[in-house]
C-alpha cells in the first residue's frame, strides 16, 4: 500500500513549489543561516542539561542541643508534617550538635516554587511546637551542579579574624548582589566577638547573680525613641543613642548598687574581643584561609555568571587591605564547561570534515558535493531553535545529539542529490529531441526517492521517541539529546525536499560534463568489487542467511559478557577528596590531619590547586561534621588519564592510618547525592530503630562485603558514639534550693557555651556581644561541677550540689528517611561495571540475617540505569510496531517490511562487538546508540527494496535483474550514508577520555560499530533474502553458475 494520495501529492507539491520558487527558497535558506547564527551567539552554554530535582532544604540552627534532643525536638517535627504532602517522595534528614538539616525531595516535574510553597505551609504548622530559639529556615534554589567556583582569602600580613571580617561583610555580600547567584558560604577564618568574661569568684564576692549580669548587658545596649519636639517653628526628633560603642562602655555597664555603690561589669569580668566558637575550618593549597563556595541558581547561564563574579572580585579586590588577596582560580565549573564544549565543537567539526571528504570521494563532484552539504548548518540551526524555543541551553548532550546527526542529516541530501544527478546523466545520453526539460528531470528524480527518504526519516524519529518516556534524572539528560537530533533529521528532511531541489536546479544544470561523468575513481574501485561478490551472494543465498543468522546468534552470546552502568564516570579535570577522622575527633585535630592530606595531594605532578573545608559554615547544607573535611583538587591532567590519577593518588594517601578517604568528582558526587543520598556510587541503606543495633549491623555488612572486586572507598556512615557528659540536675536539691530547671540551665550555658546577649554596632557592621565564663572556669570538665548557680536567697551553690555529673557516650549524628533512623554503607566501583558489583553485594546480603525490625535497601546509579533500560525496553517494542507499520504502508507487504527489518539484528551484531572490543559495559548512552543505529539501518534498507520495486513496477525488470542493478545503483548512496554518518561520529569514538564526550563516546562506539555491520551484510544478506522471498510465489531459478549470474543484463 504506497503513501496515502494526499501525502504523495503535497510532498509533490511542495517538491515543485520550491523548483518554481527556488530563489525564494535560496534566499529562505541565507536568512535561517543568519538568525541562525545569532541566536547560537547568545544561547547559554553548561555542561549538562538541569538535573537538579525539586528539593526544599530546611535548615534549623538548634544551638546548644546534642543530636537526640535535636532529632527529638526538631527533626522528627518537621519531617513528621513533611511526608504526605502534596507531591513530596522522599523525605531525608541529618541532626548534629546544633542543627538539623531536612531535605524535603518531590516528584519530577514539579515546581520548585510551587514545593517551596508547601513546605512553607507546613513548617508555620509545626512553628509554634519548636523550641523557643529554633527558627526553620528554607535554603535557597541552588543547582544541582553545586558550587560554580571556590574562591579563598589568603594574606601574609593578617589574621584569620581580619580575613574572615572581609569575607564576611565584603566578599560575600558583594557577591550576594549579582544576579544569578543563590547562596555564597564561608568557611573557614575566626569571627569577631565581644566577649565578656565573667570571673565567678567575683560573682561570689560582689554577691552579684548571672542573671544580673546578662540583664543589665542586654539593658544597656539600647538606643530609644522619645518622639518630637517643636521649637521655634522647627520639629526635633528625640533620639536616644544608648547603644555602646567601645570596650570600655561595655565595662562601664552597671550591674546592681550594693552600699550606694555601683557594681560594674568591668569589676566581676573582662570584657575583651576574641574569636567566636568554630564549626569550621578552611585551607587554600595547604595554607591557612577563608574559603568561600558560590553556588548558582538553575536558570543562570554558568559561563556568563562566573565571567561577571570573576569582573566583581577584581574590584573587590582593590578596596581589600595591602596584603590580602583574592584566589579565584582554586576551582572554576567554567573551565570544564570550556573543554568539554570546546571538545565537543572540536570533534563536530572533525566530523564534519570527514562526511565532506566521503561525499567528495563518493560523488567525484564539488558541486554535488557542495549541495549535499547545505543540509548540514540548515539542519543544526533548525535544532538550536527547537532549542530555544524549549529553553534548553547549549550542553554536551545538545550538542552531542547534534554531533550524532551530522553525519544523518546529510543523508537525505545526498540521496536527493545522487538520484538527480543520475537521472540527469541518463536524461544527457538521450538525442536531443527526447530529452525532458532539466527541471522536470530534477522533479521526477526528487519525486522518485521521495517516499523513501521520508518513510527513512520517519522511522529515525520514531525509534528516538522512547527517549521522551524517561523520567528522573536520566530523562533530564536524555530528552535534549533527543529534541536536537530529532529536529536536525527531521529539518534535514525539508531541506532534502526544498532546498537540495532548488540549489539543484541552479548548479547541476550548468556542468559541462554531465553525461560524460561517470563514477568517481573510488567508486569505480568499489563497484568493480561488489558485482563478483554479490552475483556469488545470489548464487548461494542459503549460505548467506544462515551465515548470517549464526553470526547474530553469536552475538546475542557476547550480551552475557557485558557489564551494566547507569553513566560513564565524568572527567571534569577536577577531585572531590573526602577525609573522614574517627567519630568524636575535634575541629583542630581534624584540620590538622586533613591539612596533611592536602600537602601530600600538592606533591603530585597532575595536581594543581587544593582548597579544603573542615566542618561547616553558617547556614550550610552541605556542611560536614568537625571530624569530616572536603577537599576540592583542581587537576593538570596532560595526557594523562583521569582512572590513573585517581589511583596514584589513592596509594599517596593511604599513609595516613585511621582515616576514611573517598574519592569522587564534584558534579557525580553531587548526581551521587541527588539520587540516593550520598555521594558515593552505592549505597546501601540499613533502617531499624536502635542506633547501635542499626551500627553493628552495618559493620557486619561492610564486612560480609568488603571481598567484592570493584569495590573501592568502602565506608559506614561516621554515625559513632562520641564523649559525653550528661547534667542531670537532682530534683529534690533544687526544690531545697529553689532552683528551677530554667534557673540552671541559664547558669550552665552561660558558664561553657555562653549567651549572646546582644549585638554591638560598629559602623555598618554588628557583631555578637557574649557573656561566659572565664576559660579558666570552663576548659577543663573535671571544673563543670564547681559553676556555681545562683539562688533566690543570694547563694551561690555549685553545680555538683544539685547535679549528677556522669561520663557517658551519644551519637555524634543521627541520619533519617521517610521517618526512620538509618545507617549507610556507601561505596565507589573501580574497575568493573555498577551492576555487576550491585548484583555480588546483594547477594552477599541476602545471605545474611538481619534483626527482627532492621531491612536494607539500595540506592544509587544502578536504580536510574535499571529504570531507563526497563522504559527504553519495553518502548522499544512499541518502536519496533511503528517502524513495522510505517514499512507496511510504504510497501504495502508485511512480508516486504519483514525483510527490510532485518537489518536490525545486523546492526546489533557489530554493535555489540564495539563494545566488547572498548569497555564490555553497557551504559545508557550505549541503549541510545542501538536505538539510533536500528533507525539508520533501517533506512538502508528502505533504500534498496523500494528500488527493487522501482525497477520492476516502472522499469519491467525481473526479479533476479532487479535485484543485481538495483543493488549495484544503490551502493553508492548506502555505503556514502553510511559512510558519512559513522565517520561523523569517529573523532567521538577516539576521543573518550576528553571531558564533554565522556556520555558521547559509548553511543559512538555501537553506532559505528554496527553501521559497519548492517551495511556490509545489508549489501549482501537483504539481496538474498529479497530474491528468495520478496516476492509471494516466486519461482525464479538462480542461475547456475556465479559466471552466468555475472552476465546477466
Amino acid at each position: 500500500m504506497p503513501d496515502m494520495p494526499t501525502s504523495r501529492s503535497l510532498l509533490d507539491r511542495l517538491i515543485r513549489l520550491s523548483l518554481d520558487n527556488r530563489l525564494v527558497v535560496v534566499i529562505a535558506m541565507a536568512l535561517v543561516l543568519l538568525a541562525g547564527g545569532y541566536v547560537v551567539s547568545r544561547m547559554p552554554v553548561d555542561v549538562l542539561p538541569d538535573l537538579t530535582a525539586p528539593t526544599v532544604t530546611i535548615l534549623t540552627e538548634a544551638k546548644g542541643m546534642a543530636p537526640e534532643e535535636v532529632e527529638t525536638l526538631v527533626t522528627y517535627p518537621i519531617e513528621s508534617n513533611l511526608n504526605g504532602a502534596t507531591g513530596v517522595r522522599r523525605v531525608r534528614s541529618v541532626s548534629i550538635p546544633g542543627l538539623s538539616t531536612v531535605w524535603v525531595e518531590f516528584t519530577w516535574g514539579t515546581d520548585i516554587y510551587r514545593a517551596r510553597q508547601v513546605v512553607n505551609e507546613k513548617l508555620q504548622q509545626v512553628a509554634a511546637n519548636l523550641p523557643a530559639g529554633t527558627q526553620p529556615n528554607l535554603a535557597p534554589i541552588s543547582s544541582i551542579m553545586g558550587e560554580i567556583m571556590y574562591i579563598a582569602v589568603v594574606s601574609d600580613r593578617h589574621n584569620l579574624m581580619e580575613m574572615k571580617e572581609q569575607a564576611d561583610f565584603s566578599i560575600r555580600k558583594r557577591l550576594m548582589s549579582i544576579s544569578g547567584v543563590s547562596q555564597v558560604v564561608t568557611v573557614g577564618g575566626e569571627t569577631r566577638q565581644y566577649q565578656v568574661q565573667i570571673d565567678p569568684l567575683r560573682l561570689q564576692t560582689f554577691g552579684v547573680t548571672v542573671n544580673q549580669v546578662t540583664t543589665a548587658l542586654q539593658g544597656s545596649n539600647l538606643n530609644f525613641a522619645a518622639g518630637v519636639v517643636t521649637q521655634q517653628s522647627h520639629e526635633y526628633l528625640l533620639r536616644g543613642v544608648g547603644r555602646v560603642q567601645t570596650m570600655e562602655e561595655i565595662g562601664q555597664t552597671v550591674v546592681q548598687s550594693k552600699n550606694g555603690l555601683p557594681v560594674l561589669v568591668r569589676d566581676i569580668a573582662t570584657v575583651t574581643v576574641g574569636p567566636a566558637f568554630r564549626v569550621g575550618d578552611a585551607s587554600a593549597n595547604a595554607k591557612p584561609a577563608v574559603v568561600l563556595t558560590i553556588q548558582k541558581h538553575p536558570d543562570a547561564n554558568t559561563l556568563e555568571l562566573t565571567s561577571r563574579i570573576k569582573q566583581q572580585l577584581i574590584d573587590i579586590q582593590r578596596t581589600l587591605p595591602a596584603g590580602m588577596r583574592i584566589e579565584s582560580d582554586l576551582f572554576q565549573q567554567s573551565d570544564f564547561i570550556t573543554r568539554a564544549t570546546g571538545n565537543i565543537r572540536k570533534v563536530l567539526l572533525e566530523g564534519a570534515l570527514l562526511v565532506t571528504v566521503i561525499l567528495f570521494l563518493f560523488l567525484g563532484n564539488l558541486r554535488t558535493t557542495l549541495i549535499s552539504l547545505v543540509a548540514m548548518p540548515v539542519s543544526l540551526l533548525f535544532a538550536i531553535f527547537a532549542l530555544k524555543l524549549f529553553d534548553n541551553s547549549i550542553n554536551t548532550m545538545t550538542l552531542g545529539g547534534m554531533a550524532i546527526a551530522i553525519g544523518v542529516i546529510v543523508d537525505d541530501a545526498i540521496i536527493d542529490v545522487e538520484n538527480v544527478y543520475r537521472r540527469l546523466q541518463e536524461n544527457n545520453t538521450l538525442p536531443k529531441g527526447q530529452r525532458r526539460p532539466l527541471r522536470e528531470v530534477i522533479f521526477e528524480a526528487s519525486r522518485e526517492i521521495r517516499s523513501s527518504i521520508v518513510n527513512a526519516t520517519l522511522i529515525i524519529l520514531v525509534v528516538f521517541l522512547p527517549l521522551f518516556f524517561l523520567s528522573g534524572v536520566e530523562g533530564r539528560l536524555l530528552k535534549p539529546l533527543g529534541i536536537s537530533y530529532m529536529v536536525s533529521i527531521g529539518a534535514s528532511l525539508l531541506v532534502a525536499l526544498t532546498v537540495t531541489p532548488a540549489l539543484c536546479s541552479y548548479l547541476l544544470p550548468k556542468l559541462s560534463n554531465t553525461a560524460e561523468h561517470g563514477d568517481s575513481n573510488i567508486m569505480q574501485w568499489l563497484s568493480a568489487r561488489y558485482r563478483p561478490l554479490l552475483a556469488s551472494v545470489l548464487h548461494r543465498p542459503g549460505r548467506v542467511m544462515a551465515g548470517a543468522a549464526l553470526i547474530f546468534v553469536m552475538a546475542l552470546g557476547l550480551l552475557g559478557f557485558t557489564g551494566r552502568s547507569f553513566l560513564p564516570a565524568f572527567n571534569e579535570g577536577a577531585l572531590t577528596v573526602m577525609v573522614v577522622t574517627g567519630p568524636g575527633t575535634s575541629l583542630a585535630q581534624s584540620s590538622q590531619v586533613a591539612g596533611k592530606i592536602e600537602q601530600l595531594l600538592l606533591t603530585h605532578p597532575a595536581v594543581k590547586k587544593t582548597a579544603r573545608r573542615t566542618g561547616r559554615g553558617e547556614q550550610d547544607e552541605h556542611g560536614k561534621f568537625p571530624n569530616a573535611s572536603e577537599i576540592e583538587v583542581s587537576l593538570d591532567m596532560n595526557a594523562r588519564r583521569l582512572s590513573t590519577v585517581m589511583e596514584e593518588l589513592r596509594k599517596l594517601t593511604a599513609v595516613i592510618p585511621g582515616v576514611t578517604i573517598t574519592f569522587g568528582q564534584p558534579i557525580g558526587h553531587r548526581i551521587d547525592h541527588m539520587l540516593s543520598g550520598t555521594m558515593a556510587n552505592l549505597a546501601i541503606k540499613v533502617y531499624g530503630p536502635e542506633r547501635s543495633q542499626l551500627k553493628l549491623v552495618a559493620e557486619q555488612i561492610k564486612a560480609e562485603i568488603g571481598s567484592v572486586q570493584g569495590l573501592a572507598d568502602l565506608s559506614v556512615d561516621q554515625q559513632a558514639d562520641i564523649p559525653q557528659l550528661r547534667i542531670i540536675p537532682r530534683r529534690e536539691e533544687l526544690g531545697r534550693y529553689g532552683l528551677t530547671m530554667a534557673a540552671v540551665a541559664e547558669g550552665v550555658e552561660v558558664a561553657t557555651a555562653g549567651q549572646v546577649v546582644s549585638r554591638m554596632l560598629v559602623k555598618d557592621r554588628s557583631y555578637d556581644l557574649l557573656a561566659r565564663f572565664a576559660d579558666g572556669f570552663r576548659q577543663d570538665s573535671t571544673l563543670i561541677g564547681q559553676i556555681l548557680l545562683d539562688t533566690p536567697s543570694g547563694q551561690k551553690v555549685p553545680l555538683a550540689a544539685v547535679a549528677d555529673l556522669i561520663s557517658t557516650k551519644g551519637p555524634n549524628s543521627i541520619s533519617r528517611e521517610n521517618v526512620q533512623r538509618k545507617v549507610v554503607v556507601q561505596a565507589n566501583t573501580s574497575g568493573r561495571d555498577l551492576r555487576a558489583v550491585y548484583q555480588d553485594v546483594r547477594k552477599r546480603i541476602d545471605g545474611m540475617r538481619l534483626p527482627e525490625g532492621y531491612y536494607v535497601e539500595y540506592g544509587g546509579q544502578f536504580e536510574s540505569e535499571a529504570s531507563a533500560t526497563r522504559v527504553l525496553g519495553l518502548l522499544s517494542v512499541l518502536s519496533v510496531s511503528l517502524i513495522l507499520l510505517i514499512l507496511y504502508l510504504e510497501f504495502g507487504s508485511f512480508r516486504t517490511a519483514g525483510l527490510v527489518m532485518v537489518n536490525l539484528p545486523l546492526s546489533f551484531i557489530g554493535g555489540i562487538v564495539a563494545v566488547m572490543l572498548t569497555d564490555r559495559i553497557i551504559s545508557v548512552a550505549s541503549l541510545v546508540g542501538f536505538i539510533t543505529l536500528f533507525g539508520i539501518a533501517t533506512r538502508n534498507g528502505i533504500l534498496l527494496v523500494s528500488h527493487y520495486r522501482y525497477l520492476m513496477e516502472v522499469e519491467g525488470l525481473n526479479l533476479y535483474d532487479a535485484v543485481l542493478q538495483g543493488s549495484q545503483e544503490r551502493l553508492r548512496p548506502v555505503t556514502m550514508t553510511a559512510l558519512a554518518a559513522g565517520l561523523a561520529l569517529l573523532p567521538f569514538a577516539l576521543a573518550a577520555h576528553k571531558p564533554g564526550n565522556e556520555i558521547l563516546s559509548p553511543l559512538a562506539v555501537v553506532i559505528l560499530g554496527g553501521l559497519i555491520s548492517a551495511t556490509l551484510l545489508n549489501m549482501l544478506v537483504l539481496p538474498a533474502l529479497y530474491l528468495r522471498y520478496g516476492i509471494k510465489g516466486n519461482a525464479f531459478k538462480a542461475p547456475s553458475t556465479a559466471l552466468e549470474a555475472q552476465s546477466c543484463p
